[in-house]
Parts: structure tokens; sequence; C-alpha cells
């Protein structure tokens, strides 16, 4: 049953993924009796885009992952994006601390595991470019820790899996970050909904399905339907965020605001290979990620990934990208084509002409044999044998495509929040790094959406009480 439902809401957070746990946790730190309803059209928290199984785990912080440092022709390295992520993840890594200090998360190690992060790279050329990578990082201090080498005795010692078999005659390098983290996004969600639903003043509705928004007055009037029994019920907001995931677009053109015109989605796929070998897992204690195939979303950057699991060390192999018409894992087929309309049909039509090759190598990737996939893995695990691996179906990601200035469809990769004039609503749009960097994208809403609470002494303060400001 939902709760006194003629009452109205301050906040109605739309998914119980990693932005709504985020940004109800935060808000309740800042306005302690705020009425919060979370309405999740699964079962179970975090099912979807934050479950481990479905995202890469990393703790994004730009220590491996090499198209955050793109390079131009030049041969200049692009670090900034790195870095901002970087600093981002460390603001994440605090709020978490403060959230276990004060009893609203249990220990940090049921969450988050420190596993090195490591680059790897052969070919003189992308040695040569990891080298610049690093020299430029060295810069910040965020990656003061960083270590290179180019001796494959030393990478063999790091990754062994990843040098055995392997010739000695390419040369290699490698970049390594000790202190990396693997973060179990799943189980940190689940914990910190948890959380919330113990809050008085806080309701949480699994298997409860928004199905409209519209604007009354100064309220928003949100539709819900109880998956399991079928009833439906409207219920009252002033704020209204939506974390739904690949649904969040769908979402926001139904509440009519003209800042969601022009927006189209494009769904990516993916698979992993799964290890199946106790043995071979516990040889392996890294997260070691390459560069991409040339024409490959960023998302798709090949990694051999440690994982901790429901309490289980795990290895990864990929994600291996595909295309889909499929908004989430428990969507319909049909999501792409509904997701259409007059508003956005412009732009999503030309950017799928724009990026017909992206297209085309998707549906390459979904159609390769498990041969094939193992082929790719050798490239980083020369003695891998085939037995050792299972097919693991990932999550899917739902990218960005933004009418520009001439009308035309641009397709983005990273996150973008979306906001009313009034800022009565807000939604996240796109993926990757959006997990590790949820703090800070959540703090930037606040001050978008609540802006003369924002400036306020008492939320100043109770912000630096959980989140103190990160150095200059």
């Amino acid at each position: 049953m939902l709760a006194d439902m003629t009452e109205p809401f301050d906040v109605v957070l739309i998914g119980a993924g990693i932005m709504s746990a985020t940004l109800g946790s935060l808000l309740r730190k800042l306005e302690p009796g705020l009425r919060i309803a979370i309405f999740e059209r699964l079962d179970r928290a975090a099912a979807e885009s934050s479950d481990a199984w479905n995202n890469a785990g990393t703790g994004h912080a730009g220590y491996c992952e090499l198209n955050y440092t793109p390079q131009a022709r030049d041969g200049a390295v692009d670090c900034a994006k790195a870095i901002r992520i970087a600093a981002q993840f460390e603001r994440s890594l605090a709020y978490w601390r403060s959230l276990v200090a004060c009893g609203d998360l249990p220990e940090a190690s049921s969450f988050v595991r420190r596993v090195p992060h490591v680059s790897f790279v052969w070919g003189d050329a992308d040695v040569a470019f990891l080298a610049a990578r690093h020299a430029k990082l060295q810069e910040s201090a965020l990656f003061s820790g960083m270590e290179l080498t180019r001796d494959a005795a030393q990478i063999a010692e790091w990754v062994p899996l990843v040098m055995e078999g392997r010739s000695r005659e390419v040369p290699v390098a490698a970049t390594r970050m000790a202190d990396g983290t693997d973060v179990n996004f799943g189980a940190l969600t689940r914990e910190m909904v948890a959380s919330l639903a113990r809050q008085p003043g806080v309701d949480v509705h699994l298997s409860h399905e928004v199905d409209g928004l519209r604007r009354d007055g100064a309220s928003w009037c949100v539709d819900v339907r109880d998956v399991a029994t079928g009833d439906e019920r409207t219920v009252r907001a002033r704020f209204v965020f939506i974390g739904a995931g690949g649904y969040s677009l769908s979402l926001l053109e139904k509440s009519g605001i003209p800042e969601a015109e022009g927006y189209g989605a494009f769904p990516v796929s993916g698979q992993w290979l799964r290890c199946t070998d106790r043995a071979v897992i516990a040889r392996h204690h890294a997260k070691v990620y390459g560069r991409a195939e040339v024409g490959a979303p960023p998302m798709s950057v090949p990694h051999l990934d440690s994982r901790w699991i429901d309490g289980e060390r795990e290895l990864l192999f990929g994600p291996y990208a595909g295309f889909t018409t499929k908004f989430l894992k428990k969507g319909s087929w049909l999501d792409l084509l509904s997701s259409i309309g007059v508003s956005n049909v412009g732009p999503v039509m030309s950017a799928g002409i724009e990026n017909f090759d992206l297209t085309r190598y998707l549906v390459g990737q979904a159609m390769l044999s498990v041969d094939e996939r193992i082929s790719l893995l050798r490239r980083y695990y020369p003695a891998a044998a085939a037995d050792d691996w299972a097919v693991q179906v990932a999550g899917l990601r739902v990218q960005i495509i933004k009418r520009a200035r001439d009308g035309l469809g641009e397709l983005k990769f990273g996150t973008e929040v979306v906001t009313s004039a009034d800022g009565s609503i807000a939604a996240l749009l796109g993926a990757s790094p959006g997990a590790s960097t949820a703090v800070a994208i959540m703090l930037e809403l606040l001050e978008r959406c609540f802006a003369s609470r924002w400036r306020e002494p008492a939320w100043r303060s109770r912000l630096e009480a959980v989140l103190p400001p990160p150095p200059a």
C-alpha cells in the first residue's frame, strides 16, 4: 500500500538506483524534515544499471581508463577529464566514509575494496602514448602514486595473467595505481535505500512503476501503478527527480517541460566473459584496462577486471558491446521506437545516419561467436582456456542524442542533468562514469534546483558536516 497518498510529498524520486539513493541521502542530511517517496518498478533496489553484474564497478577514477585521456595528432595528451573524474570520485569516497561513520552505511568493506588499477598497452605507438599520459597526470597530486614501467618482468609481477604466454619481442608498458578500488554499486545502493527507508518521513515503494507526470500549479502529479496488483494512484510532489536509467528520457518527455525537447536515446547492450575457474580468479588482482578498438564506444573499452560480488572474488573480461532497442534489461523491445516523437525525430535520425559505422560495429559485436570473444580475451590473457569462461549478460547503457545548434543530432557519451527552468523537476540522462561521480552530480543538481536553499548558511554548514569542501 502507498501510505497516505492524499498528503503531498516534498520530493519524489523515480528509480531506486545509485543516483536517487545519493540524492535522497543528501537531501535528508540537508533538510531532515523533508517527506520523500521513492518509486522503483522492479522488486529490488539497484537491480538495473547499479547492479554489480551490470556495470564495471571500477570506481571510475581516471586512473586506468585510457579513453578519458585522448591524444591529439601532435602527441599531446589531454588529461583534464581524468583529473576531473578523479576529484569527483574522491568526493564520493568522502561522502560514503561519512555515512559509514554516522551509521547510515555498514563497514566500507561490504561495498568497496582495494584493487589496483592498471593500464596496459603494447606496440611502440601505444607505449609512447602511455608514457606521455603518465607524465601529464603526474602534474596532479591526485595521480602522484601512479607507477610506470616498460619492464615485462615488473608487469608480470603486477598482473601475471596478462604476461603469461605473451611474446617478449613486442614492447609493452603499464601504469599502476595500487590504491585503486572496486565498488559494488548494487550493494552500496541497497544499503543507502535501506537506510533511507528506516527514517521517518521516507517511503520506499518497490514494484511500483511511474506511468505519467504532469504539472498542477506548484506541484507535480505523479501517476503510480502497483505492478503486483495493478492499483493506480496519483501522488503530489513539489520536486521530482527522474533517475530511472534508460527510462529517464521517456518520463522526462511525459513531463512536457520545454527543456526535454530535442533529446533522443541511443541504447547499447553489453556482455562479459566471466571466469569460472577459481584458481585463475585467485591469480589476478587488478583492473587492467587497454585501448578501445577504432570505432568502439567508450563503454566497451576492454578490461580484465577483478571484482568482488556477493562476497566472492570474480574475474570478468569485456564488455562486448552490442546493438539493442531496449532501454533496460527488463524493458521492452519497443523502447527505442516509442522514444521517437515530433520533438526529437530530426536529431535522432541525423545522429543515426552520422553514427552508422558505430551501429554497424555494435551489430558486429553482438554477432561475435564464442571463439571470437575468446580471441579478444587472449589479447589481454594470452594463455586463456576457452573452457574457463562463460558469457554473462551485462547491463544496458542509453547514450544521449542531443539537438545541436544546426538542428541535427549529436551523440554524447557521458551523463547530463536536465532541469526545468523553475528547478521543480530534474532528470539524469546518459551513462558512464555516472555511478562513481554520483555525489558530484547530485551536488550540482541541488545547486541548480534548490538554489535559494543551497546558499543558506544552514544548508552549507550541514553539508560541510558530512562532506568537507575539497582542497583548493
